[in-house]
């Protein structure tokens, strides 16, 4: 006999917040507030429960204090545009509309909300069997967290159509194994956090060398002893830029260990006051959300 299988959906808030802020045509209550980033977010949140028939729902936020990759690198993330106003003021609403469902929100200083996520991906499975991890995010940075039991669901084109990764698709995109993601992107580097990667390095290359390799460290080992067989462009430009390589990986591994009082339990998504959660969306004048609780539950 087998026990049905009980699902969690981490929402990387941040992220998903900024991708539908952007995915979405400006929104504003009639007394002007700005709250599109907070709709789009609940869309999809409202459509991944529904779809998922998801048991437990957990929120990790990044919080504004520097993290300890800034220690490592003082120009991580220094390219990135800063966070429209628009957003930043969306956050404590996202959140107070979270409390009202009774979901819990993980943020914490010195960590970002990928690293809560990666701990809670490693807490949570050994709090309830059959458990499938479901992370809920607007970009692809969790992917490294992908295996049997997590996935990350994320939109696609629109803020409506939306794509599971599993480790078939991770391996068919990039070309990679999800846990070699980590190697593969400290090769390409990230645009989007200042990551340096390998200069020379594109994502071609890249997934040839962590194939035939297996990992950065592989790598850097048979570089070392000179059996490495590489194109001689390759072989100089991985040479040159060991140290950056080995930095990049190491900005770019989520944290598994972050000391935090995780609870699969009181994660338990529908035990939620109907009557207070409408009047909080009928404040936000999110009318139509309304009629799409009696779904949640």
């Amino acid at each position: 006999m087998t026990t049905e299988k009980k699902k969690l959906i981490i929402i990387d808030s941040n992220a998903l917040l900024h991708r539908a802020f952007h995915a979405l045509p400006p929104l504003a209550t009639k007394n002007g507030e700005e709250t599109g980033a907070i709709y789009g977010y609940l869309l999809i949140l409202f459509k991944a429960i529904a779809d998922l028939q998801a048991n437990y729902v957990v929120a990790c936020f990044d919080t504004k204090a520097p993290t300890f990759r800034h220690e490592m690198f003082k120009d991580y993330k220094g390219t990135r545009s800063k966070t429209p106003d628009q957003v930043i003021l969306q956050l404590p609403k996202t959140k107070l509309i979270l409390d009202k469902f009774k979901i819990p929100v993980f943020a914490k200083e010195g960590v970002e909300a990928d690293d809560l996520i990666a701990t809670i991906c490693q807490i949570a499975p050994k709090q309830t069997e059959n458990l499938e991890i479901y992370i809920l995010s607007g970009d692809l940075d969790n992917l490294q967290l992908v295996n049997e039991f997590v996935k990350v669901y994320t939109l696609g084109k629109g803020i409506k159509d939306t794509v599971v990764y599993d480790e078939e698709r991770v391996m068919s995109r990039f070309g990679v194994r999800p846990d070699q993601m980590i190697d593969y992107k400290a090769l390409t580097g990230d645009v989007s956090d200042n990551v340096p990667g390998v200069l020379g390095i594109g994502k071609k290359t890249a997934a040839e060398l962590i194939n035939n390799f297996g990992s950065l460290k592989n790598l850097y080992s048979e570089l070392s002893t000179d059996t490495a067989v590489l194109k001689p462009k390759v072989k100089e430009a991985l040479k040159h830029n060991k140290e950056t390589a080995l930095l990049s990986l190491a900005l770019v591994e989520m944290k598994k260990d972050v000391d935090i009082d995780f609870k699969i339990h009181d994660c338990k998504f529908g035990n939620f006051d109907v009557k207070e959660v409408s009047d909080i969306l009928r404040e936000f004048e999110f009318n139509t959300l309304i009629n799409r609780l009696p779904f949640l539950r």
